[in-house]
């Protein structure tokens, strides 16, 4: 089923969510597919519509830090790097805290997350504070910024939240503070000199 961006299709797409529906919305770098990050079995449905093997982790995408830090623990590096940049395109890699979605997720003690800077995905997000978010297309396959392209490309979801072309600058950029110091995972829309910057 595909709704709108707006306040009915935000409630749709909300409802579907708690009902263990998986979700396509857009977010500031690609269009992604999300779902509860507490229901296994809609995380393992979001396995099976990306073609991804089960050892490769989901982010989790958030309203606020406010709703991540009863989940992950924030030092000090990562909590400046997150009130500079969040929201926006950087993802924070860190330690999780809640042992349910520890479970859920299949995590080892680390899980990557992020507060994007989309405003259909804050709508979202506003009422469900917390949702597995990764990009909506098979797995080694290109992202995609176009509703039309990733509605022909993907298959097996409840909702598609459409909001339009995405003109983001790329992928965000994945980042850790590891033994005090700064590892770049992938490095994407913002550069590690800009990180850099804050320390």
């Amino acid at each position: 089923m595909k709704v709108s961006c707006n306040k009915e299709g935000i409630e749709i797409a909300v409802k579907s969510v708690r009902n263990g529906g998986v979700v396509v919305f857009p977010t500031d770098t690609v269009y992604g597919v999300g779902c509860d990050p507490y229901n296994v079995e809609a995380i393992k449905r979001i396995y099976e519509i990306k073609k991804r093997e089960s050892a490769k982790l989901f982010p989790i995408l958030a309203y606020s830090k406010k709703d991540l830090v009863d989940i992950v623990v924030f030092d000090e590096k990562s909590n400046k790097i997150a009130e500079k940049f969040w929201p926006g395109q950087v993802t924070l890699v860190l330690k999780i805290k809640d042992n349910k979605i520890k479970k859920s997720m299949n995590a080892q003690s680390k899980i990557a997350v992020r507060v994007p800077n989309n405003t259909c995905a804050l709508s979202l997000l506003k009422e469900c504070k917390l949702l597995v978010g990764t990009s909506a297309n098979i797995s080694g396959m290109s992202s995609f910024t176009n509703p039309d392209d990733c509605l022909e490309n993907i298959s097996g979801y409840d909702i598609f939240v459409d909001g339009g072309a995405i003109n983001g600058s790329g992928e965000s950029t994945i980042v850790e503070v590891a033994d005090g110091k700064l590892v770049v995972h992938r490095e994407g829309a913002v550069s590690k000199t800009e990180i850099m910057k804050l320390f």
